[in-house]
């Protein structure tokens, strides 16, 4: 998500650093609240789902609101890839910030499973895959970059709580429940819990993510563009 950002006054270390904190976070909370949900629950499947998606949501709208001046606030390889063909950021640092947040994302997983004392290494065994949850991916996706470009033209001081509500809702009205996000769709292969995903499966989620977000990027190019920029 780019927020308003003058390019000097952060480092590039900052920046990359940035973007490696909130995404390891919001794994941490991903796979965190899955596991503390599932426990919980009951076996309850509708309750744990409800709770996983509030805590992502509303770490989105922190995360965003105090990294989002810093480095733009990603945390998501698509969204960076977005930016990059808007021009807003430089292939220098768009590689920089996917290899953070990839990075970021499996650690943020190895502290979830710390912090609930699970095994720290895990493979996961959740089956995820078929049409319908490869077209959702691409619908959460796209939806998402439309969210936050629209969000940016026309009230960007909304962009932390538009994408957070986005992610609460995206998590129900999806078959996959809304990874959304490449890294995120990695790093939940390495967790065998509530949120994970087969090893095997990760890759068509991905494919799909990436395709949402060019059709979301193309459609805003024309969408958002006024007479007086036509």
């Amino acid at each position: 998500m780019r927020l308003p950002v003058a390019a000097e006054t952060y480092s590039f270390g900052r920046k990359v650093f940035a973007e490696g904190l909130g995404t390891g976070l919001l794994l941490a909370t991903v796979v965190g609240s899955g596991i503390m949900a599932q426990t919980l629950s009951g076996g309850n499947a509708a309750i744990a789902l409800l709770c996983n998606a509030i805590a992502t949501g509303a770490i989105l709208i922190v995360l965003i609101t105090i990294l989002g001046p810093i480095s733009g606030a990603h945390f998501n390889p698509v969204v960076t890839l977005v930016f990059a063909l808007r021009g807003e950021v430089s292939v220098k640092s768009s590689l920089a910030y996917i290899v953070a947040q990839v990075f970021a994302a499996v650690l943020g997983v190895w502290l979830a499973h710390m912090m609930f004392g699970e095994g720290i290494v895990q493979v996961s065994q959740k089956v995820r895959t078929g049409m319908p949850q490869w077209l959702s991916e691409g619908v959460a996706t796209f939806g998402l970059v439309v969210t936050i470009l629209g969000a940016i033209r026309f009230r960007i001081n909304f962009v932390p709580v538009a994408v957070g509500l986005y992610i609460v809702a995206a998590y129900w009205f999806t078959a996959s429940t809304s990874f959304a996000n490449p890294a995120v769709t990695f790093a939940r292969s390495l967790t065998d819990t509530f949120s994970g995903i087969r090893p095997d499966d990760a890759p068509a989620f991905m494919i799909a993510q990436i395709g949402g977000a060019l059709a979301a990027y193309a459609v805003c190019a024309w969408l958002l563009k006024s007479k007086e920029e036509q």
